[in-house]
């Protein structure tokens, strides 16, 4: 993490104050404000590495609302893409599952690989630099040992034949280097459309590109398999898949369309425990009642529960990362000291002589939250941050303004979960399930 003296860029100041005053995670400069979680880190990088070396590794990130579940999962990605691994990532909502017959998987995919990231592309849209890295390192590969380019990539791609629709993925990776020599843009979007999932039909598929098979509700699964080895031929470590707010299939209300996304998550873990993925790792992030609860949450599945079962010995200040749940420690009055100078540092720019407010604005700032909604003001700090981001915005533009007189009026509310609102949609069993978000 860089030292907070440092200069950040003003576009990157202005993205990450932006995002702060909306109450939502920046997507960049995570590093300038991040603070504690050393242990949770610890573990993942762990994981990052294992997965890089062509292991598996899954983790559920657990933690209260505003507790931070979002910003640690932006953190891991921005280091997995460090590693070079590559990233997809997608939050669950009511038309994004797991497990689904009417569009929801397949819709979690597309979410995912248009989000897909590099160290070099990290806003997103890598497919297809991924693939012209493949294709540039096998058409050198072939150069060398005196093939065509095609069968060359034939070859690399043969070991994916073995898995779901591997045929299909290897010789639309095929189609794209075709079309790349030949400069067909349709051709080539046609393939990068069939590799991010978005046929809807194995017709348009076929007559686009003359496979028979598409990415479906029934194999996205299969597919992040198929991508985790295809990255590796690329150079790359291997894939991370990011999920966030996987309390959607928690409020589902259909029993069948929990327990078919239930099933689902335990086909993933199994594979990941058994060593049945290569390159291939996934962080989940939920609430402490996703998981725990008896009735709806993943402790509803007796399978599920009895791979998910914390260490008993982890009680008090004991910690146990050797399994695949990471709860969030709350953070501490002391950690969310630091986070403010982080925040006021950004504002600065990295530069201390530009503070808008001295030390003793923090200390005043904490004890006002304090006093108006208790110690839970350091512990989901979401709305406290996005208040401190108010606070100095209205310094910065009012120059000469007593921060004093402004702390006094700050109004912090109590964080909690977004308010219910039914959504209603098809469930994979044909009922009506009603979500409430």
């Amino acid at each position: 993490m860089k030292s907070p003296t440092q200069a950040i860029r003003p576009k990157e100041r202005d993205t990450i104050i932006q995002a702060l005053s909306a109450g939502v995670v920046p997507r960049v400069g995570l590093r300038h404000i991040q603070v504690g979680r050393k242990n949770e880190v610890e573990a993942i990088v762990r994981d990052l590495d294992r997965i890089a070396d062509g292991g598996a590794a899954i983790r559920f990130v657990i933690g209260d609302y505003g507790a931070g579940k979002t910003f640690f999962l932006n953190l891991i990605r921005i280091v997995a893409l460090e590693k070079r691994l590559v990233t997809v990532q997608a939050d669950f909502a009511p038309d994004r599952r797991l497990h689904a017959t009417g569009g929801q998987a397949r819709n979690l995919n597309a979410e995912a690989m248009r989000n897909m990231a590099t160290r070099n592309r990290p806003e997103g849209g890598a497919l297809g630099s991924i693939i012209e890295v493949f294709i540039t390192r096998a058409k050198d590969d072939a150069s060398k040992a005196g093939r065509s380019p095609e069968d060359d990539i034939r070859l690399k791609l043969a070991d994916l034949r073995e898995l779901v629709n591997g045929y299909d993925f290897a010789d639309v990776i095929a189609i794209y280097w075709q079309a790349l020599e030949s400069g067909n843009e349709d051709r080539k979007a046609a393939a990068l459309r069939w590799l991010r999932g978005e046929y809807t039909t194995k017709t348009d598929a076929k007559a686009a590109l003359g496979v028979r098979n598409i990415v479906d509700d029934s194999t996205v699964y299969d597919h992040w398999k198929l991508l985790a080895r295809f990255v590796r031929l690329a150079g790359y470590g291997g894939l991370l898949v990011v999920l966030d707010e996987l309390g959607t299939l928690y409020k589902l209300q259909s029993s069948k369309a929990r327990e078919q996304n239930y099933d689902q998550i335990l086909r993933i873990l199994n594979d990941v425990l058994q060593g049945q993925c290569e390159g291939l790792g996934f962080v989940l992030g939920g609430t402490p009642e996703f998981l725990l609860d008896t009735r709806r949450g993943l402790y509803s599945h007796p399978a599920l529960q009895s791979r998910l079962s914390e260490n008993t010995f982890a009680k008090g200040d004991l910690v146990d990362f050797s399994g695949p749940i990471i709860r969030l420690q709350n953070l501490t009055a002391e950690d969310l000291y630091v986070l403010l100078g982080n925040v006021r540092n950004v504002f600065a720019g990295g530069d201390q002589k530009r503070n808008l407010v001295p030390d003793e604005a923090l200390e005043a700032f904490m004890v006002h939250c304090e006093e108006r909604i208790g110690e839970t003001y350091f512990r989901t700090p979401r709305t406290t941050i996005r208040e401190f981001v108010h606070l100095l915005s209205i310094i910065e533009q009012n120059p000469g303004t007593d921060w004093r007189r402004l702390i006094g009026e700050v109004d912090v509310e109590r964080d909690a979960p977004p308010d219910a609102a039914e959504i209603t949609d098809e469930s994979t069993d044909g009922d009506l399930a009603t979500f409430r978000l």
